[in-house]
């Protein structure tokens, strides 16, 4: 009896360390997948990088990206900008220029019907103040895809071609619009790329 009392002690420890680990494991496989998936099955668009501030180049072992889709002028929105202070997603219509790179067409804080020469992206959720002067200033908004982790001491390349408004970025939106990094090229030469899983 009193073996049978130790083990029904140690049991539901046991189970609940064997359920958490599985969840665990199924919590990071389902982040892995996500990304993968999106890299596998999302429309590949190219964009132009723009300087950032000297100041916040390289913090760490990832680059600071910005993009000419990161400021978006107000007359772009479609339905106007919000009156009041609100937390907002914005919804970016890529196209295609001749150039082969993709700029915003139109933007809007409610969700925009995909066409099929364009591609629509999602913003990050930000909190959205209406500009107190007549004219509106431009909407700086992040799309997930601002950091690009490079091996160690490698980013003084990037820094200075992005600087020198030389780098550009393929990267794969989905349906949803999310977007993740599928390659960085310098001069139009690849130094980056994901591998699409």
């Amino acid at each position: 009896m009193n073996d049978l009392s130790t083990k029904r002690r140690w049991l539901p420890p046991l189970v609940a360390a064997l359920i958490a680990a599985v969840l665990q494991t199924a919590a990071l496989g389902y982040m892995v997948e996500s990304r993968a998936s999106i890299l596998r099955n999302g429309k590949e668009v190219l964009l132009k990088t723009v300087p950032v501030d000297p100041r916040d180049l390289l913090r760490g072992d990832y680059v600071i990206l910005s993009y000419d889709i990161s400021s978006l002028p107000p007359e772009l929105f479609k339905g106007g900008l919000p009156k009041a202070p609100q937390e907002v997603t914005v919804f970016v219509r890529l196209a295609k220029q001749p150039d082969g790179f993709w700029s915003a067409s139109e933007a809007s804080f409610t969700e925009l019907a995909p066409t099929d020469d364009s591609v629509v992206l999602q913003s990050q959720p930000f909190t959205y103040y209406p500009s107190s002067s007549e004219i509106p200033s431009p909407i700086n908004v992040a799309y997930g895809i601002e950091r690009f982790y490079v091996p160690e001491g490698e980013g003084r390349v990037l820094e200075q071609a992005r600087n020198a408004e030389a780098l550009s970025v393929n990267v794969r939106v989905n349906d949803a619009g999310r977007a993740q990094i599928r390659q960085i090229a310098v001069e139009g030469t690849p130094v980056y790329e994901e591998p699409l899983y």
